[in-house]
């Protein structure tokens, strides 16, 4: 009985077999892409440092007796304009009123 004949495995194979260090398969410089992966895969491994770095951090707050909520609420309103601000706090306000709050 005949295998069923598997064109994505078999340009798989042969691109294997041709990706020398300065190869390029169907157009794509081989080197210049693995660059770029592993760039990529090293700034993701940074980004998890530094998360469980703030982690660590709110962690550290919360034991000093901080709000780790309000906190994280204060740092995203630094991000922000204050007449962006002022204009969210407004809404809140009418919104409480209009909900007798």
């Amino acid at each position: 009985m005949d295998m069923p004949f598997d064109m994505n495995e078999a340009v798989a194979s042969r691109a294997r077999q041709a990706a020398g260090p300065d190869s390029n398969v169907a157009g794509i410089a081989v080197d210049r892409l693995r660059s770029v992966i592993e760039r990529v895969e090293r700034l993701e491994e940074e980004r998890k440092a530094l998360a469980g770095d703030i982690k660590d951090i709110f962690t550290e707050a919360k034991s000093a007796g901080f709000d780790v909520h309000t906190i994280k609420n204060i740092i995203k309103l630094r991000k922000k304009e204050p007449s962006e601000i002022e204009e969210q706090e407004t809404l809140l306000d009418i919104y409480r009123r209009a909900l007798g709050m």
